[in-house]
């Protein structure tokens, strides 16, 4: 499968070193041009290029940097993506790093926002997973106790394609609802960095608050 990855960061970095190891054709971008992705590049057989280049015929399209960046990602970065393709919104909402959204502090779920900034639908998948277990904790299907990882998203197809790919990588997925309903998945939520199983992912969800907790708006 083709696959860009914008974003080479810890989650980035390390989703481009899993899935070229499974086989799939990588293509990966930063802020900072394709030559500075020369040693990951080496390590893994992903091919390095810009921004406005790594969604050209891929199914699958991982957009993982700050939030405050998004709004800079090229115009029109995805009209060169497979048809149909599925795109991963990996961000989360830090206004300590990110400053201070409107919309978001107003209750628009994270990747409702980021979906509207690229104008196309997302996928929120990996937001909360810690970048070493991307590396470390996949095991194969049926493992008793597989990590799992939540899932929202409003196109059934492109959420099961991020489902599958996240089973390829060796963890369990739980569907957490549509976009409206990824606030549950957000930083500051039962499920964030929750290393459970599926039945524990789906307590969590279910769990979850939509009031932002008080550290967190400090």
């Amino acid at each position: 499968m083709k696959i860009g990855i914008i974003g080479a960061g810890n989650i980035g970095g390390n989703l481009t070193r899993r899935l070229t190891a499974l086989g799939h054709e990588v293509s990966v971008a930063n802020s900072r041009g394709p030559q500075t992705l020369t040693a990951l590049a080496e390590e893994t057989g992903a091919k390095p290029v810009t921004a406005s280049e790594a969604a050209k015929g891929a199914q699958v399209v991982v957009v993982t940097v700050p939030l405050k960046a998004v709004p800079d990602l090229p115009t029109g970065f995805l009209d060169g993506a497979a048809e149909g393709a599925a795109v991963i919104d990996t961000g989360n909402y830090y206004p300590q790093r990110d400053g201070r959204i409107a919309a978001i502090e107003d209750g628009l779920p994270e990747s409702r926002w980021t979906e509207q900034q690229i104008g196309h639908p997302v996928i929120k998948a990996f937001n909360g997973t810690y970048a070493q277990d991307i590396l470390d904790r996949g095991r194969p299907q049926g493992t008793p106790d597989r990590q799992a990882l939540p899932v929202a998203g409003d196109d059934p197809a492109a959420k099961q394609a991020v489902r599958d790919l996240i089973d390829e990588l060796g963890f369990d997925t739980v569907d957490g609802g549509g976009l409206d309903d990824s606030w549950r998945q957000q930083h500051g939520t039962p499920v964030y960095g929750n290393r459970g199983d599926a039945d524990a992912i789906a307590k969590a969800l279910s769990e979850a608050s939509p009031e932002r907790s008080a550290d967190f708006r400090a």
